[in-house]
């Protein structure tokens, strides 16, 4: 199979223009110059920009409202829901993501079965199944559920150290707790992803934990602690709050999501703002690309490249924290992320050119993950 390509980004920070990328297998086995002597190509996506599928580092593709509208819907039937599921499985992919991680539920697993069994079309998926959050557990329970997550097949291990946005963002774990799920995690040869505001941004650099979420109430010595221990940082600059806002009366009443939650969240937005300002200019700190998709925004995550641009980050270094840096934050830079003779064929093609345009991630038109085409739109299809 070749696929022309107009303008390629390689999903390492590198364009380059009139490019055949040759698929095998379901993996890329040449990217070169086009020549005219090699006839016309498969799929000819001369006037799109072409890069690596997305990547999505926090999700919650689970999450879905129930046909009452709402998050939590007592009167869904198991089959009903597992339809939701797929369908924001499907939408995700559709989007451009060819790979997610999904961090919170137990039913991620089944979802995960059907996607790698062939059975539903959707991104990889990698899970955490169900976070450590207890702050009641003793750094050898920890250590113990560690150990079970893995035995249950769990991709890594997500830890709550904060309490939710909506309720302050407090830190919830001490340092012997943190030290006890990463370390353990990283004795396992499992990833730690850890949900983090304040000072537990620092508490969990310091702890050798591979990733931070969220970041917000971050100082510059907690940015700078990061920086130093290697930690990938995933901020989520927009997407998640204002799709919260966007669909209040869908959450409202629920759990956290009270009137005085939604206070708060709205009021963070500029302190995540200025948080993210100064994450760009902390030297050698390794911005990852994440969404927090729940109910509401699954098909919808390219909205946050939107808000990181306007945000002050460069258009470029938005698509390789998606790309090849979010590969490496996985240990799948070998797999994907770039598009390089050797890698998984998961390519994707957008109308429009997101360096010069960031609105261009709306209009994702080619999607190929593992070598098999998922969406077609606009490429013009050549002999077969």
């Amino acid at each position: 199979m070749v696929i022309h390509a107009g303008t390629l980004l390689d999903g390492r920070g590198h364009v380059s223009h009139n490019v055949n990328i040759v698929v095998q297998n379901g993996k890329i086995v040449r990217v070169g110059p086009s020549e005219k002597s090699s006839g016309l190509p498969t799929y000819d996506l001369g006037r799109l920009a072409v890069m690596p599928g997305w990547i999505d580092l926090h999700d919650h593709v689970v999450w879905h409202f129930g046909p009452n509208g709402r998050l939590e819907d007592k009167s869904e039937a198991p089959a009903q829901g597992a339809l939701a599921e797929a369908a924001n499985s499907y939408a995700t992919l559709m989007a451009g993501f060819t790979t997610i991680q999904s961090v919170g539920s137990p039913e991620d697993k089944d979802l995960r079965a059907a996607i790698n069994g062939g059975a539903l079309p959707g991104p990889r998926l990698l899970t955490s199944l169900e976070p450590i959050e207890d702050s009641k557990l003793t750094p050898e329970q920890i250590r113990e559920i560690v150990r079970k997550r893995k035995a249950e097949g769990a991709d890594l291990i997500k830890i709550f150290a904060s309490k939710s946005i909506r309720q302050g963002g407090g830190r919830t774990l001490t340092d012997e707790q943190l030290q006890a799920a990463c370390g353990e995690a990283q004795a396992q040869g499992l990833r730690t992803l850890v949900h983090a505001y304040g000072p537990a941004v620092r508490a969990a650099a310091n702890s050798g934990c591979t990733e931070v979420e969220h970041g917000t109430f971050a100082t510059q010595e907690d940015l700078d602690a990061m920086a130093a221990h290697g930690t990938y940082f995933d901020p989520q600059v927009g997407l998640v709050i204002h799709n919260y806002l966007d669909n209040k009366p869908k959450f409202i009443g629920i759990g956290s999501y009270t009137e005085e939650g939604f206070a708060k969240m709205q009021e963070v937005l500029p302190v995540i703002a200025e948080m993210f300002k100064h994450a760009l200019a902390t030297k050698n700190l390794k911005i990852v690309f994440g969404t927090d998709a729940v109910a509401g925004a699954h098909g919808r995550n390219a909205e946050e490249f939107i808000y990181r641009v306007q945000g002050g980050q460069d258009a470029m270094d938005a698509m390789v924290a998606a790309q090849s840096r979010a590969a490496e934050s996985l240990r799948l830079g070998d797999e994907i992320g770039s598009i390089a003779p050797g890698m998984q064929a998961d390519i994707i093609a957008l109308d429009g050119d997101p360096l010069h345009d960031i609105t261009a991630v709306r209009r994702v038109v080619f999607v190929m993950k593992g070598g098999k085409v998922y969406r077609n739109d606009a490429a013009s299809p050549g002999p077969r």
